[in-house]
């Protein structure tokens, strides 16, 4: 009897120490969660995710185009289309009611041929003879179709890569009269100028190519093409 009972004594110790043993080797801190144990998640949803609207700061506007500028900018318009003798879509520029004065020189005269928007758009194919005024020097009469007035008295020289170009102030020096200022009350004169392109001839071989334009509702317009180069 006493053999049993230190046998269950010895037998109860050891479950005891097994037990201990088993819970000393779980880390600290473990949570064993049951097997049913789940994570809730959020709904599953189709719309796209749409982040929340960023402060937006408007830009300070932007400040309007001076005169200066605004003529400056269609004179260079206008130059490059000379360039391409495109006449149709010179007339886009052209003042609708005072129409474009041609002057072959730089003293501005009532008598030097003028044209309205619609007559300009057809020259480069015209192919009558007008008369332009009269050649510096000799006096004779500049009898020209508009395709040989534009060689001789417009695009001479390659105006829209001119080296010096000036507004409301004249470049060229020639012992011609420039009254086009006078001429033309409250316009703006773009010049585009070269000072020469031989030099044993001294600069007296430069050439000038003057843009006149004029306000009318608010738009500036081509009332002026004036060239000017060295006169004996």
């Amino acid at each position: 009897m006493k053999t049993r009972m230190v046998f269950f004594f010895l037998l109860s110790a050891s479950l005891l120490a097994a037990c201990s043993l088993s819970a000393t080797n779980q880390p600290l801190g473990t949570q064993i969660l049951p097997s049913t144990a789940s994570i809730s998640l959020p709904p599953a949803t189709s719309e796209p995710y749409v982040p929340p609207p960023s402060a937006v700061v408007d830009a300070p506007p932007a400040r309007p185009l001076t005169a200066n500028q605004v003529v400056l900018a269609r004179a260079g318009e206008v130059v490059q289309v000379l360039q391409s003798q495109d006449m149709a879509l010179v007339s886009a520029y052209v003042h609708p009611v005072q129409g474009v004065r041609f002057s072959p020189y730089a003293f501005v005269k009532d008598t030097d041929l003028v044209f309205p928007p619609d007559q300009v758009a057809g020259l480069a194919v015209d192919s009558n003879i007008y008369s332009w005024g009269n050649y510096a020097g000799t006096g004779e009469p500049i009898n020209l179709s508009f395709p040989d007035y534009y060689k001789k008295f417009i695009y001479d020289v390659d105006f829209a890569n001119a080296p010096q170009v000036s507004l409301n102030h004249r470049l060229s020096g020639g012992n011609s009269i420039d009254n086009a200022a006078e001429f033309y009350p409250g316009s703006m004169i773009v010049e585009y100028y070269f000072p020469g392109f031989d030099p044993q001839y001294g600069g007296m071989d430069w050439r000038s190519l003057k843009l006149v334009f004029s306000q009318a509702d608010g738009s500036w317009d081509l009332v002026g093409i004036i060239h000017d180069e060295w006169t004996p």
